[in-house]
């Protein structure tokens, strides 16, 4: 007699295994009927993530879950859209809510909690919205985008050093939609460069001052990077003569055709030009002290990253206010004021101070007569951009060092932490000079004189232009 052992093996998880069990013969079941004929194209067989992220395993009686990292892959493989095989790709995420208590990118140090799109760069890098910005459909038409919010940019000076890096990273923002770009020559060539990035801003190029006008009308954020840059054994101070009368013909034009802009002025001596644009703003009768701004972020990436690389700190937890101006002894990083809270030795302090300061010096001998610094330039402009926008857009939480029109010392302009608003300036943080270290007080006192001679520099430049005007 011949008999047949069915042997029935459990697979339910954490069970032992049980002994077979012997029953009598049965009746096989009929062979399962063949699928449909289709015509397939031999090839290899499919790698197992990709047959987890484009097929849907057939539920067999007492299978084993799917393992834990490819649930959802597997969840996800029954709609293949844009957004999923993006994400698949690390290209884009689902945007998560961040609360940082400071940011080393282009979003300043902030308290803010906001929502943070992926970038290539990670998720808590710069640009965080670059790659794939924060967009949403409109109502009617899934397929039509649109950014968040939408501000027009110029930027004067274009196609220099600085201009041309600045433009990509304004390009990139999901804040802008309209980019200007404008410059005396090989402006045409940029533009057509940057309009090829597939990011949301429309790009427009503006050559001559014939149409400067053009370029300014109705934007919202000005950024003057024209001038010429440093070279080896100059100061920003050689500079003046020449970006002083760049300086002043630019806002000019700013005053006579968006006189409510933000204006970024970056042109060296910052100590210098800044003053020179209020005076010729205050000739026009359209000067607001509160939508002035002289670009010194770069003391500040530049503090934020000796500091973390000394102390072996995450950039992005860092953040070193720098006060002053924007030159030699005039830029004064308040370490003592370093987030989050760090201790230096006396050396330590000195040491660091010495090489925020001379740090332009240390890229422009690094270049030996090749340029300056203009990719941390850039990188730093973009960033203050960044802030400008976001605060126009409304965010209630935007700090940034710059150099602006102050009451926090006797000198008419200076350079310290302060609140953007929709309006500009909404407020200028003063408790950043209180409590400073011996060596701070002392180096604040002795950047005074200094500061306060570049500052009346660029006024005497301007009334010394207009007696010549009215002489003629």
């Amino acid at each position: 007699m011949v008999r047949q052992s069915i042997h029935r093996i459990h697979a339910v998880h954490g069970r032992r295994r049980q002994k077979p069990v012997v029953s009598e013969a049965r009746t096989p079941p009929p062979p399962p009927s063949p699928p449909p004929a289709t015509t397939t194209i031999k090839s290899e067989p499919p790698t197992p993530l990709l047959a987890a992220l484009f097929t849907t395993p057939k539920k067999e009686a007492n299978a084993s879950p799917p393992l834990p990292f490819l649930r959802p892959r597997l969840k996800m493989a029954s709609a293949v859209t844009i957004s999923s095989v993006g994400a698949q790709a690390g290209l884009i995420s689902k945007p998560r809510n961040h609360g940082f208590t400071s940011y080393s990118g282009l979003k300043a140090a902030s308290s803010v909690s906001f929502v943070s799109g992926s970038s290539f760069l990670g998720r808590n890098a710069s640009l965080r919205a670059s790659v794939a910005p924060r967009i949403v459909p409109k109502a009617k038409s899934g397929s039509q985008i649109s950014p968040e919010a939408s501000y027009k940019v110029a930027v004067l000076g274009a196609a220099g050093g600085i201009g041309q890096p600045l433009g990509l990273l304004i390009k990139m923002s999901p804040l802008v939609s309209e980019l200007h770009l404008y410059d005396i020559a090989n402006v045409k060539g940029v533009a057509a460069d940057l309009s090829h990035c597939n990011t949301p801003s429309q790009v427009l190029d503006f050559t001559g001052p014939s149409e400067l006008a053009n370029c300014l009308k109705g934007v919202d954020v000005v950024v003057i990077p024209a001038g010429v840059p440093r070279k080896p054994g100059m100061t920003r101070d050689d500079l003046f003569n020449i970006n002083a009368s760049i300086v002043k013909s630019l806002v000019e034009a700013v005053a006579d055709n968006c006189p409510e802009a933000f204006i970024h002025i970056i042109s060296n001596p910052v100590n210098s030009t800044v003053p020179i644009a209020a005076e010729v703003l205050r000739q026009k009768g359209v000067y607001n002290p509160k939508k002035l701004f002289g670009v010194t972020t770069l003391d500040v990436v530049r503090a934020n990253t000796f500091v973390a690389q000394k102390k072996n700190l995450k950039l992005i937890d860092v953040d070193v206010p720098v006060v002053g101006g924007h030159a030699g002894i005039t830029i004064l990083p308040l370490l003592s004021k370093t987030r989050p809270s760090v201790t230096f030795t006396d050396e330590e302090t000195e040491q660091l101070t010495k090489r925020i300061q001379n740090a332009g010096t240390e890229v422009v001998e690094a270049k030996a007569g090749a340029g300056s610094a203009t990719l941390s330039m850039a990188y730093a402009a973009a960033r203050f951009v960044e802030s400008s926008l976001r605060a126009l857009a409304g965010d209630p939480d935007v700090y940034e060092c710059t150099f602006v029109q102050s009451e926090l010392t006797e000198l008419p302009f200076f350079a310290s932490r302060v609140k953007l608003g929709k309006n500009g300036v909404e407020s200028i943080i003063s408790a950043d000079l209180e409590g400073v270290t011996e060596y701070e007080a002392k180096a604040l006192e002795a950047l005074k004189s200094e500061l306060k001679a570049s500052i009346e520099k660029g006024i005497e430049f301007v009334h010394k232009q207009q007696t010549a005007a009215a002489s003629v």
